[in-house]
């Protein structure tokens, strides 16, 4: 029997980092992900949840319920002058640990925290209660182990950090995707022990770069993207279809005209080379998920507990420099070797001593069937697959009847409301002495429980780096900016292949009313403005 049949389930929120929308097997990938598929075979996925685009906005929505703007993170972790863009989580959020934490959850997090800090990697910048650098530990979180700044190595990761101390990697085999899952699920069994309910956030870098993963986990791919990224493209799409998760109307959106053709593309072994790389993080991202699933069914949790996964934006097309991204490549491994930053070519992607990305054609398979990129709020930049188990609830008792897929447009904004309706927990509201802003999530419960007729209440809205977006119902209103609204019907064409803004002028002026209405009442402001003020 659980031990949380008092109304409380346990709940497991599972973020991976850069992931785009076909890179998991449910959702029509050959990486293996058999934890992952299990999840989904028990549970519900979501063909049209979104997220927020891009890594700290993302963060900053799932954990408080809001837009990343209210929550003080409207672009990304630097503070660009405005409190809408002070680059932290505020004073007037509070995150769905200091909601569940009074309400008796023991609150925990594994993994990438990256809502604050000004892209510093000194654990000298991190002190307790300094402006701009809070902690998990300082904003509800019990316990936590991972690090608290963006990307970099997964042999030796920066500021990685238990609970208030920092911490060097742990023998000679440390793999931060490895280390996420194991410190979740012993987590997981010492709560069990203590017999109370929690709440676990495991975020994961993986698969984000750099391209590291052990000989044994490449090896298992090397040769299988010699076919390349155009073959790679059209049977996901296949398999997304007979999955059911794509309508058969949705054509497969052509090849980015920056991508050239397989045919085309020059050392073909090197390009298979760092797509196996790719893969090898994703599948040991999954092993990983099923350390924590593998505890919470030792400890007899499963039937009661909520598990979400998703991504935090979709497949990132970023080419690393060789002089490398700032704050994230170090200078040199944990035993002295210098680290070779960049995508040279011919270099073999996957040991420490390199720091390579999988580069804008792989991207664009990682995105199938959409079109374009994290940071960008067309479709590859905002779905993200989304998995919801949770026997007691979704299984519906074990009713055969009960679909495994759900059509609804949701947006991660939406998963603290259903982490406190699970909960039984009210929204606080006041945080800090302050008022809470209002939450803006609508819970999934409806949903959770069959009523495959919910549909969220408010549309949803994007802005990040002045590419906009609005969707409402079958219709959606997008800006790759500096450009001109688009207009798409989602229903039609969800991959975006027919603008219909000259057809339907009515509706996407209806739309950009919304989006100007829900800008102002946000704190978006134009990018024109904040755009001299980011750091480079």
């Amino acid at each position: 029997m659980s031990q949380t049949t008092a109304g409380r389930p346990n709940i497991v929120v599972i973020l991976v980092d850069d992931m785009g929308y076909s890179d998991i097997g449910c959702y029509g990938s050959e990486i293996r992900t058999p934890n992952l598929d299990g999840l989904a075979a028990g549970g519900l996925r979501l063909t049209q949840m979104y997220n927020g685009a891009r890594c700290c906005p993302t963060r900053a929505s799932l954990l408080t319920g809001l837009y990343p703007h209210q929550a003080g993170v409207g672009h990304m972790v630097s503070d660009l002058g405005a409190p809408s863009y002070q680059g932290f989580l505020n004073d007037r959020c509070v995150t769905v640990a200091e909601a569940l934490r009074p309400a008796g959850y023991r609150t925990i997090m594994s993994g990438k925290w990256h809502v604050g800090g000004q892209y510093s990697t000194r654990p000298a910048d991190w002190k307790a209660g300094q402006p701009g650098f809070p902690r998990p530990i300082d904003r509800g979180f019990d316990h936590h182990f991972g690090t608290l700044a963006g990307a970099g190595s997964y042999f030796n990761p920066h500021t990685l950090i238990r609970d208030a101390a920092f911490v060097e990697p742990e023998g000679d085999d440390f793999y931060y995707t490895d280390a996420i899952g194991e410190y979740a699920a012993a987590q997981i069994e010492r709560a069990a022990g203590d017999g109370v309910p929690f709440f676990l956030y495991a975020a994961y870098t993986a698969p984000h770069w750099p391209l590291h993963a052990f000989p044994e986990d490449i090896a298992r791919y090397r040769g299988r993207y010699l076919d390349g990224w155009d073959a790679l493209r059209d049977t996901r799409h296949a398999r997304l279809k007979e999955l059911g998760l794509l309508s058969g109307g949705w054509a497969l959106s052509p090849r980015d005209p920056q991508a050239p053709s397989w045919a085309d593309a020059p050392d073909k072994d090197w390009e298979d080379a760092r797509m196996a790389v790719y893969a090898a993080q994703v599948e040991r991202m999954d092993g990983s998920v099923g350390k924590i699933l593998g505890a919470l069914r030792g400890q007899g949790l499963e039937e009661d507990t909520l598990v979400m996964f998703l991504s935090d934006n979709g497949g990132c097309a970023e080419l690393l420099r060789e002089d490398g991204p700032q704050g994230s490549a170090p200078s040199q491994t944990r035993d002295g070797r210098p680290v070779r930053t960049g995508n040279v070519r011919g270099l073999m992607p996957g040991p420490a001593d390199t720091f390579m990305s999988y580069d804008l054609p792989w991207a664009n398979a990682s995105n199938t069937p959409f079109r374009l990129y994290k940071h960008w709020v067309h479709e590859g930049g905002i779905a993200t697959p989304f998995i919801a188990h949770w026997p007691a609830v979704i299984s519906g008792g074990g009713d055969p009847r009960r679909p495994a897929i759900a059509h609804a447009p949701c947006h991660l904004i939406d998963l603290m409301a259903t982490c406190l309706d699970a909960a039984g927990v009210p929204y606080p509201q006041e945080h800090a002495g302050q008022p809470t802003t209002p939450l803006e999530g609508e819970s999934l419960l409806p949903l959770f429980r069959g009523d495959l007729s919910w549909s969220r209440a408010r549309p949803i809205c994007w802005e990040h780096e002045g590419n906009r977006a609005v969707r409402q119902g079958r219709w959606k209103l997008v800006s790759k900016f500096p450009g001109p609204w688009e207009l798409y019907d989602m229903d039609a064409d969800r991959t975006e292949l027919h603008d219909l803004a000259a057809d339907h002028a009515g509706t996407a002026a209806e739309l950009a009313a919304i989006y100007d209405a829900w800008a102002g009442r946000c704190g978006v402001l134009p990018w024109e403005e904040i755009r001299p003020r980011r750091r480079p």
